[in-house]
């Protein structure tokens, strides 16, 4: 699936793209736990040049973006896009869909029974936004060093890297309470090479509650509207 993921890359220019990204952060003084990439993807091309592959993507997107983080990792290094970059946990890739298959399995209704959204694949979600909250940072990705001045994993190398996961809360990312695995000794945060972005919380509510604001009647005798939360990152 590497093979095909780097054909894909290469017909939809996509891989044009990653070059051009990397050259902003090979040119950048700044320097970087995480490198931080956005690949767009249309699952039907994908589909048709490899169903498993793009099966893959639509019911695993988080597994399948370790595949295209293999294939980016392996370009850096070959072309020798980004001198500061280490390891291959550096880089965190954002899949992001041009569309979804116009399915009702790939439509995330709230109201419908029953819930069957334990896996973390890609939905289509409407609704009406009613709230929204202020534009606030989070870290996107961490770099941690052994607080113990002797172990090998106190300088150097990008050993412990945290990346924030679609799902994941902000703890998951950045805490106290990481230990080093070779002398067990606490982890601290190197602060100057945190990653940040942005986010959003946003409260929406099902679009079907236009109807009951309208007076249309229901089957229903009784039915009850419950907004829910997104964030967007």
């Amino acid at each position: 699936m590497r093979e095909i993921s780097l054909v894909y890359l290469d017909r939809s220019g996509g891989l044009q793209k990653f070059v051009h990204d990397c050259k902003k952060y090979n040119d950048s003084k700044q320097s970087y736990a995480v490198y931080r990439f956005i690949i767009s993807i249309n699952p039907s091309d994908i589909a048709e040049l490899d169903a498993t592959l793009g099966n893959y993507i639509l019911h695993n997107p988080i597994q399948a973006a370790q595949i295209f983080q293999s294939v980016c990792f392996i370009a850096i290094k070959t072309l020798s896009l980004i001198e500061q970059l280490q390891t291959e946990a550096q880089i965190s890739i954002l899949l992001k869909p041009t569309h979804l298959p116009p399915l009702p399995s790939y439509v995330l209704s709230l109201s419908a029974f029953p819930f069957n959204y334990t896996s973390q694949r890609f939905y289509i979600s409407e609704g009406i936004a009613i709230a929204m909250g202020t534009v606030t940072k989070y870290t996107q990705g961490a770099r941690f060093l052994c607080t113990e001045e002797t172990c090998p994993f106190s300088e150097g190398r990008f050993r412990y890297i945290r990346v924030h996961m679609p799902g994941a809360t902000e703890s998951a990312t950045v805490r106290n309470d990481f230990v080093c695995s070779l002398c067990s000794s606490p982890l601290q945060e190197d602060m100057k090479f945190r990653v940040l972005g942005d986010k959003q919380i946003v409260e929406m509510i099902d679009a079907k509650v236009l109807n009951a604001l309208k007076g249309c009647s229901s089957d229903k005798s009784h039915f009850r509207i419950q907004t829910f939360t997104v964030f967007l990152r």
